[in-house]
């Protein structure tokens, strides 16, 4: 099945995975009907039954070798230390002390916006945008839940934020990926990217700002807190500033939580076992979900259709602009197939590379296309990591976050208007292999 062209029918399991999902919940007016994990195993079964010129072991081989890639075992390990993180620190507290911490302070119009800007530093600073969702829904589950404001617009804005970093930090899997790929350094191509989509950022947040202006609190008085149960996500945002490893940081905060929980009287200490097991226990089916997806990827790979994507997008370059929205387009398609933007890129980037050559695209400008559209589309799509975190742990629907996304979709706006404009302009420097921004 698989040629240098690739193959169209190779994409056929993602396409039925989508329509099943979203299908299913256009015609019945509620995407819960068709549970994700359904879904994906019909997908899968399908991918498995196709290309008969190889054995059903050896294409079993494929999907398990797929679904145990370090990226999706990772994300699955994070899936579920945040549920125990997140069930335990609300369990004894944390959540409620914190929403009524932040809304002593912050103007209730403002909820929305603060929790974007925390968002956007931690998730900077941290480098992981699943590891900054899970670090800090909780805290929007908290805040919706004492606000008139929406389950899925508090979700959006944990997601925007967490995107925001996942695309700019020096840390970050994506960055390091764009970076390497495209041959240029980490703090020059930060510089380009950074002054793309801050606009993006800046109008975000004039947006949530207005249309939070009217929100109304369902809790009347003062806000009582304990500083004390906020200490757990204070030592996680910590942690996360200090560069520790997700899991490290999500791991110490459920023992701080468990600790403080034990000491208050909240938990015994079988007590605090049992309530970090329910937190696994409930996202455990994310963590099943996303493997089954690394699986399907992996065969939908292996019989070309991701070739096929790659050979669909570059033979229609023919500009240097075209050629720039080409790299957008070959690392979005990707991300939409492979619902993983650090793949995505390093997939996409050897090819984005000599594109970028051939037409004289500054290698600056080439990662930070790369990690702006994978990005992007990584914070839309409804069962990519981030979106499928964010609303596991609210137990809502992906899709309901969606329509409030508003960075991810201002990411890719900025990335186009970038395009268009050739922003920024660089001057050429005779003999050197990059180019140095010009005032």
């Amino acid at each position: 099945m698989k040629n240098e062209k690739g193959s169209l029918l190779a994409l056929l399991p993602l396409i039925i995975f989508v329509s099943l999902f979203i299908g299913t919940g256009i015609i019945s007016k509620d995407f819960s009907n068709m549970p994700l994990n359904v879904a994906v195993i019909i997908a899968s079964t399908i991918a498995l039954m196709m290309n008969r010129k190889e054995t059903l072991l050896d294409k079993v081989e494929i999907f398990t070798k797929g679904g145990g890639h370090p990226n999706i075992i990772l994300m699955a390990i994070i899936f579920i230390l945040a549920g125990a993180f997140s069930e335990v620190a609300k369990g004894m507290g944390a959540v409620e002390s914190t929403v009524n911490l932040g809304m002593s302070f912050i103007p209730e119009n403002l909820l929305m916006v603060g929790l974007f800007v925390i968002g956007c530093f931690i998730s900077i600073s941290m480098g992981t945008s699943t590891g900054t969702v899970v670090a800090l829904a909780p805290i929007g589950i908290g805040i919706a839940g004492q606000t008139d404001i929406s389950l899925a617009l508090s979700m959006a804005t944990v997601v925007g934020g967490a995107m925001f970093g996942d695309n700019l930090s020096m840390i970050s899997d994506t960055t390091i990926a764009a970076v390497r790929t495209q041959n240029t350094k980490m703090l020059d191509k930060f510089k380009v990217n950074f002054f793309i989509v801050l606009p993006g950022a800046i109008l975000t947040a004039v947006i949530l700002g207005i249309i939070t202006m009217d929100n109304q609190s369902n809790v009347v008085g003062e806000y009582p807190f304990d500083l004390v149960k906020v200490i757990p996500y204070i030592a996680v945002l910590i942690a996360a500033l200090a560069g520790a490893h997700v899991l490290i940081v999500l791991l110490g905060g459920t023992i701080l939580a468990g600790i403080i929980g034990i000491i208050d009287g909240s938990y015994s200490f079988t007590g605090f076992l049992q309530t970090a097991s329910e937190g696994i226990m409930g996202m455990q089916n994310l963590a099943i979900i996303a493997i089954m997806i690394g699986g399907m990827v992996e065969i939908i790979k292996h019989n070309g259709g991701i070739d096929y994507l790659l050979n669909f997008v570059t033979k229609r370059i023919k500009t240097k602009k075209g050629a720039e929205v080409g790299i957008a387009s070959l690392v979005s398609v990707t991300d939409i197939a492979t619902s993983n933007n650090t793949i995505s890129i390093i997939i996409t980037g050897p090819l984005a590379k000599n594109i970028a050559d051939e037409y004289d695209i500054d290698p600056r400008k080439s990662a930070s296309i790369l990690d702006i559209f994978a990005s992007c589309f990584q914070g839309v799509i409804p069962y990519g990591g981030q979106l499928l975190a964010a609303s596991g742990l609210a137990a809502i629907s992906p899709v309901s976050i969606i329509p409030y996304s508003f960075y991810p979709v201002l990411l890719g706006i900025c990335g186009l208007v970038a395009i268009a404009i050739g922003y920024p302009k660089f001057r050429q420097v005779k003999g050197a292999t990059t180019a140095s921004k010009s005032s």
